[in-house]
């Protein structure tokens, strides 16, 4: 009997490790398909991570701000400029060569479509702009530039503009220390949601500037995961309720026979041509999400100027230089900002702006996804996997920019400050570079003018910025303001 339950045991421990080999073999085979995806073609060097989650941690590790990703750091190191990972669940190759970010953003609807993991347009909804691909992007552009496109700028924004930045930081002035991206964001919303929609009742329109302010990408930039969890529930319930607003006013609009002078009477006039690629939804949705992207985006490229020219009193000397000049050769003494001194007069301004976007990276990466087998660098990347264009790297290439981590705007003098090449791709290239590229620098170069010529101002000492991998307040940024004597 004693030798039976000897057996027993025995036979139970040679099953039990037959079983944990197999799980292990099993596990292991599985670890490795999803490492080595099989293929047909010669796919770019990489590793893909763990199973499902990928290297998605790894690559949304906050790290300092000036200094490139650990992550795509040691990556490029062992693979080169263009490899393969997983990233948020998907295949993807990360390209950081310039003539490859480049060819990708230009052969949109050939080769590749704009495509962005669920997780990040999801608060957004289905009708998101982000999500628009082909003909019906390009006439959602050619709508969003009837607002925020130079000749609009020009005629209808600049002068609130100017007057509302002027307002905001006057309120400030002397009442200690506050938010600065929090002040922006007020200024912005609170001059641009009239001229989006001009007849809501002063409940509806603060309840809708909430909603704006509220919003923010930051919420999916953190690998913490509470701190990302509490910021998709806010931008969930912002996109929500702001959705909602824009909707009741927008059925309330359709059925009234009065026409109005903003964005939203726009777009019922292009709802209305025969043959129009547009419908409801995809309005009410571009009008929300238009409004959440440029306060967010503006906000923060305002921010970081700010803290670059606090940061540099040689710069700043300079701004206050240059802004003097205007003050003093202006006609009208009580006048705001013109947008011939803009234009014109603005040329330094201009530069420091260049340079504060090309170290700030507002857009660290560009998503796009593969529609048919295509070649590069003699590496096939197949269809339905994801190509994510990182301009960052570029910006921070010693041998285009000397000091690369260094802010100097003088690097830009007597050069020519466009968008969209390949080595200054902040705000995107092809035919998905921003349409709110001007109204950004507009509002920067007028909150810029206020503050040099009117205000003493400081930031805090804990204004900390990291990277996550766009840029990122951890504490917020406490400023304090105070009149200057004459």
């Amino acid at each position: 009997m004693h030798c039976s339950r000897h057996n027993n045991m025995s036979l139970l421990w040679s099953t039990g490790l037959w079983v944990i080999a197999l799980v292990v073999v099993t596990i292991s085979h599985w670890w490795y398909r999803w490492s080595n995806p099989k293929s047909n073609v010669k796919l770019p060097p990489g590793s893909s991570g763990f199973p499902i989650i990928g290297e998605t941690f790894h690559y949304f590790k906050p790290y300092g701000f000036y200094e490139i990703s650990p992550f795509l750091k040691k990556k490029m190191l062992r693979y080169g400029p263009l490899f393969r990972t997983s990233i948020l669940g998907v295949n993807t190759v990360i390209s950081t060569d310039m003539d490859v970010n480049l060819d990708i953003l230009r052969h949109e609807n050939k080769y590749f479509n704009l495509s962005y993991p669920d997780g990040l347009v999801k608060p957004l909804g289905k009708e998101s702009m982000f999500l628009k691909t082909g003909n019906i992007h390009k006439h959602i552009k050619q709508i969003c530039m009837r607002l925020l496109g130079s000749e609009n700028l020009k005629r209808k924004i600049i002068k609130d503009m100017d007057r509302v930045t002027c307002q905001h930081l006057s309120l400030k002035a002397g009442q200690g220390r506050f938010d600065l991206r929090d002040l922006v964001s007020s200024l912005i919303t609170s001059h641009l949601t009239p001229k989006v929609i001009s007849d809501l009742k002063p409940e509806t329109q603060s309840m809708l500037m909430e909603s704006i302010k509220a919003f923010s990408f930051d919420w999916f930039r953190t690998s913490y995961i509470l701190s990302a969890g509490r910021g998709l529930y806010n931008t969930l319930w912002a996109c929500r309720q702001g959705i909602k607003l824009i909707k009741d006013v927008y059925t309330a609009r359709k059925s009234s026979r009065e026409k109005y002078d903003d964005f939203l009477e726009r777009t019922l006039e292009e709802l209305e041509k025969a043959g129009s690629s547009v419908n409801e939804d995809v309005i009410v949705s571009l009008i929300f999400t238009l409004s959440c992207i440029t306060q967010d985006t503006t906000s923060k490229a305002t921010c970081m100027a700010v803290k670059f020219i606090s940061e540099n009193p040689k710069v700043l000397a300079e701004l206050k230089r240059e802004h003097e000049a205007i003050l003093a050769n202006r006609e009208e003494k009580e006048g705001g900002v013109t947008w011939e001194e803009y234009r014109h007069k603005m040329t330094f301004t201009n530069m420091v702006i260049h340079e504060s976007l090309r170290m700030t990276n507002l857009a660290p990466m560009m998503f796009r996804k593969v529609v048919k087998d295509v070649e590069i660098k003699g590496y096939t990347i197949p269809a339905g996997w994801i190509v994510m264009v990182i301009p960052s790297v570029v910006h921070f290439d010693p041998e285009i920019y000397e000091n690369p981590f260094e802010f100097n705007p003088w690097r830009w003098e007597g050069k020519e400050l466009r968008s969209g090449s390949k080595t200054f791709m902040v705000f995107g290239a092809g035919t998905r570079q921003c349409a709110g590229s001007e109204y950004a620098r507009l509002q920067i170069s007028l909150f810029i003018h206020h503050l040099v010529t009117t205000y003493d101002f400081s930031l805090s000492k804990d204004c900390e910025v990291i990277r996550v991998p766009g840029a990122l307040f951890p504490n917020g940024i406490s400023m304090n303001i105070s009149k200057r004597s004459k």
